[in-house]
This record gives structure tokens, C-alpha cells and sequence, in this order.
């Protein structure tokens, strides 16, 4: 039951693996796509928000994976991320776009890809379709790999030179 974008709906929007493997079974059930993707969203900006959206119109459920703060860690060094990891979670479920948020540890989803059985693998256009983590075993079982174009000009990285800038 939503509650008006409060509390547990958004809660309940973020799940353990096992916990979204079984939210997931009703969409399956009935041949609903199941998109997937992944990232950092640390700074959750405009350019998150579109590409996000462009991602959900993709399939009927869409499911982000969310790196934890340690693998941002190991992934973009020391000082990142910026927002902690249940801050970030939080941010995205408030998205209407987004149907689930699920946090993993690893630096690539390949894990979390293979367990769900995604329909459709998007990434940003920023990536060649062979180097997306899982895109080889998505594409074995018939799943299609997308890439959304990312809104020009907008980075959680610019946004943080931008900050530093001002901060002189």
C-alpha cells in the first residue's frame, strides 16, 4: 500500500536479494519485463532522474542496483561516496520510476544479474553494450542490452568540481 511517498512504501521498496527474487515472482508470473541497472547515484542529480525514467519505459518493473559505500569506495577512492549508502537507497526509492532498489557489495552487478534473470540490461551510453557487466548472460537467455543517452552536462563528478570550485 503506498503512503503517500512516506515511510514504509519507500521501505518497502528496497530489498535483499532474496526479498526482490520474491517480489519479482508476481511481474515473471504474468510476462512482465524486468529491467535492470546499476550504479553509484551518489548525488542523485537531474541526469539520474531522466535516465532512470528512460530506463523504466523499458519494461513494466524497474529494478536498480545500488553500489554499496565500500565498493564506491574501492571504485572511485577515498572521500566517495558522498551520501551514504541508505541515504542514497532512500533517494531512489522515492523515484516513481523506480519499483526496487537492491545494495550490493562487488564492484559489478554480475552477481545480482545472473540470480535475477533481468529481460532487459540497461546501462548509460557512456558504455559499450560488450563491456556492461552481465551482458553476455543476459543476451544467452534471450534478454536485449540497451544503452539510454545521458542528459549532456551532468555528473555527480562535475557536480562535486563544481562544489570544490566554490569552496577556494
Amino acid at each position: 500500500m503506498r503512503t503517500g511517498g512516506r515511510g514504509p512504501f519507500l521501505k518497502s521498496k528496497i530489498k535483499t536479494l532474496a526479498g526482490l527474487k520474491k517480489a519479482l515472482l508476481p511481474f515473471k508470473a504474468k510476462g512482465k519485463r524486468i529491467v535492470f541497472t546499476n550504479g553509484c547515484f551518489d548525488l542523485l542529480h537531474y541526469g539520474h532522474a531522466m535516465y532512470l525514467e528512460a530506463a523504466r519505459r523499458k519494461g513494466e518493473a524497474l529494478v536498480v542496483g545500488l553500489n554499496s559505500d565500500a565498493s564506491i569506495r574501492r571504485l572511485k577512492g577515498p572521500g566517495r561516496p558522498v551520501l551514504p549508502e541508505r541515504d542514497r537507497a532512500r533517494m531512489l526509492a522515492a523515484l516513481e520510476s523506480v519499483d526496487f532498489v537492491v545494495l550490493f557489495s562487488e564492484d559489478t552487478p554480475i552477481r545480482l544479474i545472473e540470480s535475477l534473470k533481468p529481460d532487459v540490461l540497461v546501462k548509460g551510453s557512456d558504455w559499450k553494450k560488450s563491456q556492461i557487466a552481465g551482458s553476455g548472460f543476459v543476451r544467452s537467455y534471450g534478454g536485449r542490452v540497451l544503452t539510454i543517452k545521458l542528459a549532456q552536462g551532468r555528473s555527480t563528478s562535475a557536480i562535486i568540481k563544481k562544489i570544490a570550485a566554490l569552496n577556494r
